[in-house]
């Protein structure tokens, strides 16, 4: 199995930000320029960027259109986009502007039907994004928690179509307190889906102990690739090996 490094890119008033947690309040400003920054990750040779629109997220629309616009206009690596995509317009206006592939996640919850629809819409290009705290689905931009488990709606899109499952576990998001590699493997053994690893990425030892799994497809890096704990090419060469 090939594993992909994804540099996160967070949106919120058209900044990119890192949380910690989820918690909007605890952002911290890493950029004003997010078409720099996609440039910047696209030079390092990152094969693929992960975006988010933090306050699309909250809202239930697009909220970050034009950073997003901006993005797409600055890179030539595939984008794979979340936050606010609800319904299959919003869902086809982001894939006609460029967006490889878009992430669904309180619709997952909410409107499963909704996801079914697009993955037959677009095959390959949709990704059910799994947010979990203490084991339970959070949705809402992570404002609610679920009564659903991780694993159980991981299931419930196995035959889907869907390109890939988005694993977040939201108490080390943000925190750098290290990947949290046994829940993700044994997602990752349990769904016939490609399963990405998200949150609390803090070291190369981090990339290395998911890709050792054998099961998971890829992680995303957020706060330890903007303050250097993660070297890009050291990174890329780990996943590469």
């Amino acid at each position: 199995m090939s594993f992909t490094l994804y540099p996160a890119i967070d949106l919120k008033g058209g900044e990119v930000v890192r949380l910690r947690r989820g918690a909007m309040e605890e952002a911290t400003v890493f950029s004003a320029d997010p078409g720099a920054q996609a440039a910047e990750f696209q030079a390092h040779g990152f094969p693929w960027l992960h975006v988010v629109d933090l306050d699309g997220a909250f809202a239930g629309r697009p909220a970050n259109a034009e950073a997003v616009s901006r993005i797409l206009a600055a890179t030539e690596a595939p984008v794979q986009l979340g936050g606010g995509i609800r319904t299959l317009d919003t869902a086809r206006a982001w894939i006609e502007a460029g967006v490889a592939r878009i992430i669904l996640g309180s619709a997952a919850v909410k409107d499963p039907g909704f996801v079914r629809a697009a993955a037959r819409e677009w095959p390959g290009r949709v990704a059910v994004g799994i947010d979990a705290r203490d084991g339970m689905v959070a949705t809402e931009g992570w404002a609610e928690t679920s009564d659903l488990s991780a694993r159980d709606l991981a299931l419930r899109f196995s035959d889907a179509g869907v390109a890939a499952i988005i694993f977040t576990d939201i108490a080390r998001d943000g925190m750098l307190g290290g990947v949290n590699v046994e829940a993700t493997a044994s997602l990752a053994r349990e769904v016939p889906v490609p399963v990405i690893a998200s949150g609390g990425a803090a070291s190369l030892d981090d990339i290395r102990a998911l890709k050792e799994t054998g099961v998971v497809a890829g992680c995303i890096l957020g706060r330890a690739l903007y303050d250097g704990r993660i070297a890009p090419r050291e990174a890329l060469a780990l996943a590469a090996a």
